[in-house]
């Protein structure tokens, strides 16, 4: 016969596999009807990116099968490769046999790439995430302080890169140790939709060669007005911040990192020669801005002689960002003259991708934050096919964050699209 305890003890468990199953068909319920209304796109998904990953280098194996797990990543996207990693720079020739093999086995849907190491960061005088994208070729160099091919990607609206302007764009998951990387994976994906309140901290410091960028600063905070709470510092640096979204500056190194907190998904970089070399850089490495908490970076690996279109422009990032696309892309499309230049950090990282979620049954809300005052169009349809018609009238949008209510019937509205503009 079951004792009381026991019996006490079964009932209990019972309750938790109800709630379970309640919960369970609860939330495959909102998940069917959420994949009736149908979002615009703005920015890659995990079905877009491929993992690069060297099989002779361990850490390049667990920093891409943790980063495969965790963003879910399909097996098809996963390029496994087999090279020596002992030197920083690749030599042109090495580095066109292992882009024959990538190229093999990217699918055509691949949008860009996540690169499993830190080293080697370069190929010859370009960045290895700027050969991936491009291919080597030395119109993307300069040795004798000269312009660079300028990228078709810069500042552009394309969501399709490979397909627009067949390039990939490529992005290192860098770090010292695999504690380093899994923490900055972590904060990206910590980032999504999280729409964080934070600051940009635009620098103007006292160095001359490398504070070029400051002249757009004021530009950059007129355009920006009401979207991010942004401050330009006639300052060599900032300490004992805990709200750092966006940190620009231009420096050699940048003194007190290690009093700062940065919010997950920001974006950080210094303007110098050397920022690009991960791992032996006499200046100061951009890896110091993953490892104080930003989950992207940018430094260039050769001489680019303080021209500002070898760095990110802030206000390009900004915007980029602001309209829900990844770290990846905001960053890209904000150098205008990459060919020098290292991306580093979590691509997929979106904090202001919009957000639907369902707040009561039939009741729905939206978040959209916008760089720019527009119009929300929904409209139905009782065939996802199609044709939609209104199915309330256009509401406005508003720089900066919005929140949108609407209903959403699935016998009587069937499929809602919803397009902001």
């Amino acid at each position: 016969m079951m004792s009381a305890r026991e019996g006490l003890k079964r009932i209990r468990q019972l309750s938790i596999f109800l709630a379970l199953i309640l919960f369970s068909t609860a939330f495959s319920v909102q998940v069917q009807a959420q994949t009736r209304i149908s979002l615009p796109k703005t920015g890659f998904t995990p079905e877009d990116i491929a993992v690069i990953i060297n099989d002779d280098d361990p850490l390049s194996r667990q920093i891409g099968n943790y980063y495969q797990q965790a963003r879910h990543i399909p097996e098809d996207n996963i390029i496994r490769l087999r090279f020596s990693s002992e030197r920083s720079v690749m030599t042109p020739q090495e580095f066109q046999q292992l882009k024959t093999t990538i190229d093999r086995l990217t699918p055509d849907h691949v949008q860009a790439y996540a690169i499993a190491w830190t080293s080697p960061y370069r190929v010859g005088c370009m960045s290895l995430t700027s050969a991936l994208a491009f291919g080597f070729d030395e119109k993307y160099c300069s040795t004798e302080c000269a312009p660079t091919a300028p990228s078709p990607y810069f500042n552009a609206p394309s969501q399709y890169p490979a397909t627009d302007y067949k390039l990939r764009p490529a992005m290192m998951l860098a770090g010292t140790s695999f504690e380093q990387v899994k923490a900055l994976i972590d904060r990206g994906i910590a980032s999504d939709h999280s729409f964080p309140k934070g600051q940009a901290y635009l620098l103007s410091t006292s160095d001359k060669a490398r504070n070029n960028r400051a002249m757009s600063y004021a530009q950059t905070a007129k355009g920006l007005a009401g979207i991010f709470s942004l401050q330009i510092l006639e300052t060599n640096f900032i300490s004992d911040q805990k709200d750092i979204l966006f940190y620009f500056t231009g420096i050699i190194r940048v003194p007190m990192l290690e009093t700062l907190s940065f919010l997950p998904g920001a974006l950080a970089d210094h303007l110098t020669s050397f920022g690009g070399m991960l791992t032996d850089s006499p200046q100061m490495s951009s890896l110091r801005w993953l490892e104080a908490g930003a989950t992207a970076s940018y430094g260039t690996v050769v001489e680019p002689c303080s021209y500002p279109q070898k760095f990110p422009s802030p206000a390009v990032a900004m915007f980029h960002y602001a309209s829900g696309a990844t770290a990846i892309e905001a960053y890209w499309k904000s150098v205008a003259w990459p060919g020098q230049g290292t991306f580093i950090g979590e691509p997929l990282a979106k904090p202001f991708a919009p957000l639907l979620r369902e707040i009561s049954p039939g009741r729905y809300e939206l978040t959209i934050f916008s760089p720019r005052a527009g119009r929300l169009r929904i409209e139905k349809s009782l065939s996802a096919a199609g044709p939609f018609k209104l199915h309330s009238r256009q509401q406005s949008i508003r720089r900066g964050k919005n929140l949108i209510h609407f209903r959403f019937n699935e016998k009587s509205d069937g499929y809602l699209k919803l397009q902001w503009y």
